[in-house]
């Protein structure tokens, strides 16, 4: 009954930004794009050339066995508190935190990288133990899409060789649009800020899986190449 009351709840909020959101253009459904749409326990916003902060993770970095830490979190209704919530729970770093191996966090950031300017525009990343917070401008790929290739490809590459990683991503990610400069901003010193803020290093440049050792003194993200 709760299950299916959550659910109502999500489809009524789907159906209300559908309200008053601009209508999925014929061009968009042509290239995948779904508009607002929901996809189980998570709403989504999935139209082109959106700035979206999105956050994917690992399959056990909400494990089964500290169940009776998370399950409240995801009773939460208001979505933005849920994921705050949620992202404050995965920086204490529980699951195998594969992504802390610096081998398959470079595949992340290879990941990330490959298609930037080609595909899409990256704005900011941070590779944490066991999940990825990623500031990307959507073109003409559906964010959905970006988010699978990016873990196919790690998935892949980390379980060959001979120190291989069997990862296992969860299905779904955390997405939310940037309205404006001022809410890019914020998610960018989120993103960069938080290995300091999860106590893994002293200031964000010193971590060396984000994009903030990238950042110029006037704050510009500067790639090599």
């Amino acid at each position: 009954m709760e299950a299916h009351r959550k659910r109502e709840s999500l489809r009524h909020l789907v159906q209300e930004k559908n309200r008053w959101s601009r209508s999925i253009t014929p061009e968009e459904k042509a290239l995948g794009f779904l508009g607002w749409h929901e996809r189980g326990y998570l709403p989504h916003c999935d139209f082109a050339n959106l700035i979206q902060f999105v956050t994917f993770r690992l399959a056990d970095s909400l494990p089964g066995s500290r169940v009776a830490e998370w399950r409240h979190l995801l009773k939460i209704e208001d979505h933005r508190e849920k994921r705050a919530r949620l992202e404050a729970y995965l920086d204490r770093g529980h699951g195998a935190c594969h992504l802390r191996k610096e081998r398959v966090a470079r595949l992340v950031e290879q990941a990330l990288l490959h298609f930037h300017r080609e595909r899409y525009d990256l704005r900011a990343w941070c590779v944490m133990p066991n999940h990825v917070h990623v500031l990307v401008e959507v073109w003409q790929i559906p964010l959905s899409s970006l988010v699978r290739s990016w873990k196919q490809f790690v998935q892949t590459h980390a379980a060959s060789g001979t120190d291989s990683v069997n990862l296992r991503w969860q299905r779904d990610y955390w997405d939310t649009y940037m309205r404006n400069e001022d809410q890019e901003f914020k998610a960018i010193r989120y993103t960069e800020n938080n290995p300091v803020k999860a106590g893994m290093c002293s200031e964000s440049k010193a971590w060396p899986f984000s994009s903030a050792r990238f950042r110029d003194e006037y704050h510009r993200l500067i790639l090599p190449g």
